[in-house]
């Protein structure tokens, strides 16, 4: 039967490993009846910016068209077809049924849902805001999930990633139990490889040989690294367009950089909210248990590690922030120097064109006088065809 596995979410719980996977191994996975409808690794991000009609930085203009190309791709594949984006879990009733329908009929449609405790979510969507050139602090930002009226942008777009009941009745009120799978995180101290492991058998890898040598992630940054980060935002946003802060502020300082420097503090959760988070997950957990998903993984992983000191990147000090800053001031210094030798081979290789075409717009004629000129008999030659020509 036709099967697609939709996988909508949720951020932060593994899903750019899990992509870089799938697109690496896209080839592999098609010689043994599993499609992976992707011709660039952002392909099926900009299939759900077309889908959900979303603005993001520009890509938007790339975007269009881009789900019916993806789902026609479904739609003439013979087995199994894979799609795999997080924003995905934000989209409306009316978006889901668009992408259910355009799959057309005889298909069987398994939703997935991949999930991780609020405790380490939570700081991870603030700190993911802040590599997107947010200026909003931590307590700010907690202050908003908080609001029961959810109607700030932040508020709305958090929820909307991340209330996994509310994920679960719009993605899945269509579909039998059986068909949604659940996903957890593993809890910190698991195996490296268990979270793949709970990917590979939910997506029917199981026993496939597959490259899993990573390429791309998007690793998280500690308490004053995260600080750093969002004390540059305010001095480059004016600054540093769009296109040039991907490349230069969140992968060169966040993710290159500032990422590498474990033994920071790690991002957490003041004991108040913590409480609130930890409740809030018992209810979400015992939804899941009454409604029958099939559960890979522990449902019990949602509720989340106990408490642990809170160190607030809003009171970061100097003293904190001026390793991180050496090291990404270091970080753009090497890159400044990458940029300026490769500008100068770029100028040498544009002088040799220059030399090049001049030579190949010469006349037959002028072409034999510089052969000569490089040899002492043609000069000898040229001389006295010159001295000839004088009298």
């Amino acid at each position: 039967m036709k099967k697609v596995l939709l996988h909508v979410g949720t951020p932060k719980t593994g899903t750019s490993y899990l992509q870089d996977v799938l697109f690496r191994n896209r080839e592999s996975l098609r010689e043994q009846g599993i499609l992976y409808p992707i011709d660039r690794f952002d392909g099926h991000f900009l299939a759900a910016l077309d889908l959900m009609r979303l603005t993001w930085g520009g890509l938007e203009t790339q975007a269009v068209g881009a789900w019916d190309r993806l789902a026609e791709e479904v739609r003439e594949w013979p087995g199994t077809s894979i799609i795999s984006h997080e924003i995905f879990s934000t989209a409306s009733p009316t978006q889901i049924d668009r992408a259910l329908t355009s799959f057309g009929e005889g298909v069987e449609v398994h939703l997935i849902v991949s999930v991780r405790d609020l405790v380490r979510q939570v700081p991870a969507e603030w700190q993911e805001n802040v590599k997107h050139r947010s200026l909003v602090s931590f307590s700010h930002f907690l202050e908003m999930i908080r609001d029961p009226a959810r109607d700030t942008r932040i508020g709305s777009w958090f929820w909307g990633a991340q209330e996994i009941p509310d994920i679960l009745d719009r993605w899945g009120s269509t579909l039998p139990p059986e068909q949604v799978h659940l996903v957890t995180v593993p809890r910190p101290g698991a195996a490296p490889d268990e979270l793949w492991r709970r990917f590979s058998h939910t997506f029917g890898l199981d026993g496939l040989e597959l490259d899993l040598t990573p390429e791309r992630a998007n690793p998280s940054m500690g308490v004053p690294e995260t600080a750093l980060l969002r004390l540059i935002n305010k001095r480059v946003t004016p600054v540093v367009d769009p296109p040039d802060y991907r490349p230069l502020v969140r992968e060169l300082l966040a993710h290159q950089t500032l990422s590498r420097r474990t033994k920071s503090a790690r991002l957490g959760l003041p004991p108040a909210t913590h409480e609130w988070v930890q409740e809030l997950s018992r209810t979400w957990v015992e939804e899941i248990q009454k409604r029958g998903y099939d559960v890979v993984g522990d449902v019990a992983d949602l509720i989340g590690q106990p408490a642990e000191a809170f160190s607030d990147p809003d009171t970061a000090t100097a003293a904190d922030l001026l390793p991180p800053a050496l090291d990404a001031i270091k970080a753009l210094l090497v890159e400044g120097s990458r940029l300026r030798e490769s500008e100068a081979t770029l100028a040498r290789d544009l002088d040799e064109t220059r030399r090049e075409l001049e030579i190949a717009r010469r006349t037959p004629a002028e072409k034999t006088v510089q052969a000569m000129e490089t040899s002492r008999s043609g000069r000898v030659a040229l001389g006295a065809y010159r001295r000839l020509r004088r009298r």
